[in-house]
């Protein structure tokens, strides 16, 4: 099967460049909403003139509003420099006006995932529920910002107009018209935004999963009465090739906690430091997702005790038959006082 080659027109490939140009270079000034609003005055008073009029008058309020030799005025100056046409002037007041709603949609886009985090109080730190909304947030922040961007100028083509409110909605309708002047000039408006915009989301965000995971297993450490000042990052004195994550002292007795969110096969090695270590409790806190149970019981017979999520713990009824498997919910400053020096399956 031959697939036709794909073809992009050199016209319609420079008016996408240059929109995205002006979009992040825009986005680069980081305009003040003044200084927006004062080009948006001067665009509503010239908008019956030759474009030539209205860019000399932009011109003549960035030498003198905005400070002179600055990035700011440098960059905004290399925007100004790329209108070479009516088309291209189109382009920038399109492209500045969308640079007074990408901040909207940033918020409504983060609106999500601020939403998952607020319900994070509730579960426990160490539970799949709550892994799965760190690991999440990002991304939904990242999905929800694209859908909204669609229906956005979904609606702008549509000259769908009162989706805002009623003081946006004059605004709205001169961006939808230019959008579909635009648009007919062979403008791709969502996916060249969304290339901007999708920036904007990443540096706003920050992935929330597995690095944050010892973090949450030290919030539950202190939660449960062990001082944070106590608690140390380690590595055991007869195998330093192994690095406890959490170390600490409780009633006379060491305890040393490696943290794995998934296991693959590094549960290996502290098995190999299990065999050496003069440590009394050694203890591996992890998902559990990916273990099996030929796994747990290498684990437990080498000395070394297991707290798993909640959810694998309770779904798995072999693992609530060995001893010295726990679930997260079962580590608490009680627990932690009992576990004997060795924890071994009864043969």
């Amino acid at each position: 099967m031959k697939i036709e080659k794909i073809d992009i027109g050199r016209t319609k490939f420079d008016i996408n460049l240059k929109f995205y140009f002006f979009l992040k270079y825009l986005v680069k000034t980081s305009l003040t909403d003044n200084q927006v609003r004062e080009f948006l005055h001067i665009l509503a008073l010239n908008s019956k003139v030759d474009f030539k009029i209205t860019l000399a008058k932009i011109i003549k309020y960035i030498e003198t509003k905005i400070k002179a030799g600055s990035p700011k005025q440098k960059q905004i100056f290399e925007v100004v420099d790329e209108i070479n046409s009516n088309t291209d002037f189109k382009l920038f007041v399109f492209s500045l006006k969308l640079y007074m709603i990408k901040d909207l949609l940033l918020h409504e886009a983060k609106i999500k995932g601020l939403l998952d985090i607020s319900q994070l109080e509730t579960l426990d730190p160490l539970s799949l529920e709550y892994d799965k909304k760190t690991i999440y947030s990002p991304y939904s922040t990242r999905i929800n910002g694209a859908l909204l961007s669609l229906i956005f100028f979904d609606k702008l083509d549509n000259k769908e107009t009162n989706f805002m409110s009623q003081d946006a909605e004059d605004f709205i309708r001169s961006l939808s018209t230019l959008a579909i002047d635009l648009k007919k000039k062979g403008v791709e408006l969502n996916q060249i935004f969304m290339l901007m915009f999708s920036e904007s989301i990443n540096q706003s965000i920050i992935s929330d999963s597995g690095s944050n995971y010892e973090e949450r297993i030290l919030t539950v450490l202190t939660s449960i009465g062990i001082n944070e000042s106590d608690i140390t990052k380690d590595h055991d004195k007869n195998d330093s090739s192994t690095e406890f994550d959490f170390f600490f002292e409780l009633q006379n007795k060491t305890y040393g906690i490696g943290a794995k969110r998934t296991l693959r096969e590094r549960y290996k090695q502290f098995i190999k430091t299990a065999q050496m270590s003069e440590i009394d409790v050694m203890i591996e806190i992890t998902l559990g997702v990916d273990l099996t149970e030929t796994k747990v019981k290498a684990i437990i017979n080498h000395g070394v005790f297991l707290f798993v999520a909640k959810e694998i713990y309770n779904s798995y009824q072999y693992l609530q038959g060995i001893k010295g498997v726990y679930s997260s919910e079962d580590l608490t400053y009680e627990v932690l006082q009992g576990l004997s020096t060795n924890p071994k399956i009864e043969p």
